[in-house]
């Protein structure tokens, strides 16, 4: 079944601001939130849908590349949002339902299932592997559990009820006729502490880890640019989820030319006899040397354009063009015959002219 419009799916124009579509975001996830509709499985795929269409629609990236191109730039490009299940749309946009809901901001208990965090790494590519794709290795480093306490960082895992909060993960504080709950400092909000803490992560339940992901980089993607790939972020705690992994994109520059969106430009140095006269010259590009005709007549600054010998388009959907500069160049130094002859071709314009 075909997607439907996250515009429509969020009840949004298309010119609506970023505050609008968050809005329209907490509106609808308070009506569908599984919590409201418990078995209602209508509900719960609408509050999917509406997820996803918000994790296009609230990134401003994300929300470019829809514009322009609609669902099959976004999946094209690796950033098609996506939801394993509904602790992991919880996990994901944690602010806005902790806004809306509350503290804590989904159904997850303390003990229950944590998604991991999210990881962020760089790649740096070649205009030519930007333009045509490539595969890629990046490694990335994060703190993972540690196997010895099963991150609870005590020895053997025993843990003890907090003494601050009595087990509670939270504490009260007094403001006037208010009562204020924070996270407990003690326990940070787990309710339990460390009867001893594990020799092998020094108490801190983690232990870095580095772990190198393959990486496949889309046609005609840009700099700045992000993939994201899915689950390959940093472990979930506890059987969670892991997080995601958002790899941006570095264009090296290529001495050769000047990338304008989907278009590349160069400089393309002739003769002023060529100028005049028009001839078949080469120009580089990214697959190679090819012939083009010069005009006679070619002034200094113009742009020859050669047609589909661009980026790709990262939708599929044809190449940009190759535009090149003319630079007409004059000899600093001429030889006694060289001038002469172009003192009677001075001549022969100062007659006609």
């Amino acid at each position: 079944m075909a997607k439907r419009d996250y515009y429509e799916v969020l009840g949004v124009v298309r010119t609506a601001t970023a505050a609008e579509i968050k809005k329209a975001y907490k509106k609808l996830a308070l009506e569908l939130h599984p919590d409201r509709n418990p078995g209602d499985a209508s509900a719960e795929e609408r509050f999917k849908e509406a997820s996803e269409a918000f994790g296009a629609l609230g990134d401003e990236q994300k929300r470019q590349i829809y514009d322009r191109y609609g669902h099959e730039g976004l999946a094209s490009g690796g950033m098609q949002p996506g939801f394993g299940n509904v602790d992991d749309i919880f996990s994901t946009f944690q602010d806005i339902f902790g806004d809306v809901f509350g503290f804590g901001g989904g159904r997850a208990r303390r003990d229950g299932p944590i998604r991991g965090g999210d990881l962020r790494a760089v790649v740096a590519l070649s205009l030519a592997e930007a333009a045509f794709g490539a595969q890629k290795e990046v490694t990335v480093q994060f703190p993972s559990p540690c196997a010895a306490c099963e991150g609870t960082g005590a020895e053997g895992g025993k843990l003890t009820v907090c003494p601050t909060c009595r087990g509670a993960g939270q504490i009260a504080h007094a403001r006037g006729a208010l009562f204020l709950r924070t996270t407990c400092p003690s326990c940070r909000g787990a309710g339990r502490t460390a009867a001893k803490g594990c020799p092998e992560c020094h108490g801190d339940g983690e232990v870095p880890v580095e772990r190198k992901v393959k990486v496949a980089i889309p046609g005609g993607i840009d700099e700045g640019q992000s993939l994201r790939i899915a689950h390959q972020g940093q472990p979930g705690v506890r059987g969670g989820p892991a997080g995601h992994l958002y790899v941006g994109i570095q264009i090296e520059p290529d001495p050769r030319f000047q990338r304008e969106g989907n278009d590349l430009v160069c400089e393309l140095k002739v003769s002023f006899i060529r100028a005049a006269l028009g001839a078949k010259v080469k120009v580089p590009t990214l697959d190679g040397e090819v012939e083009i005709d010069l005009p006679a007549g070619t002034q200094p600054g113009e742009a020859l354009r050669v047609r589909e010998r661009g980026i790709p388009r990262l939708d599929g959907r044809g190449r940009g063009d190759l535009l090149c500069l003319v630079r007409v160049e004059v000899p600093k130094k001429l030889s006694a015959k060289a001038k002469k002859l172009l003192l009677e071709l001075q001549d022969t314009f100062d007659r006609e002219g």
